[in-house]
């Protein structure tokens, strides 16, 4: 499972030119998910995501969570995160789960987010979506639950 985290002041999602869902201050993430995650890769991540400590302290030191600051997730399923371009110029996505599962496993993550009292909202799947967002920082991180960086 593979996810692009950016710390934002607001984020929206917008399908067929009509607002889907918004938040304020907290994190866009968008989620790829692999043929091989299960379980153990949403447990990793949702709790990694949940307790980053990448919100600025009254020092203005990175020293707080999503958690500590009472932030909000938009989390947008983004298959392209799997895309292999290594060879050619057309980016192979073999790696990434099809998308009855790839779906199961973005709901189950959002749902392990909510169940540690972090308010999420969505993309929707499948959908050309317009995504807008005011980066804070900038902060974006990747992460991935099968590498260690």
């Amino acid at each position: 499972m593979r996810a692009v985290v950016q710390r934002v002041k607001s984020a929206s999602v917008h399908v067929d030119g009509q607002l889907v869902s918004e938040i304020t201050s907290g994190l866009l993430i968008f989620l790829g998910i692999s043929e091989t995650d299960q379980q153990s890769d949403i447990d990793y991540l949702a709790t990694k995501v949940a307790n980053l400590r990448i919100f600025r302290d009254d020092e203005l030191r990175m020293n707080q969570s999503l958690l500590d600051v009472g932030g909000q997730a938009l989390v947008v399923s983004q298959f392209t995160l799997y895309g292999d371009c290594r060879k050619g110029r057309r980016p192979s996505f073999t790696a990434a789960a099809k998308p009855e599962r790839a779906d199961a496993l973005y709901q189950a993550f959002m749902d392990q987010l909510s169940q540690m009292g972090i308010p999420v909202q969505a993309g929707v799947f499948q959908a050309m979506m317009e995504v807008e967002l005011v980066n804070d920082g900038p902060v974006t991180l990747l992460l991935d639950s099968s590498k260690l960086f």
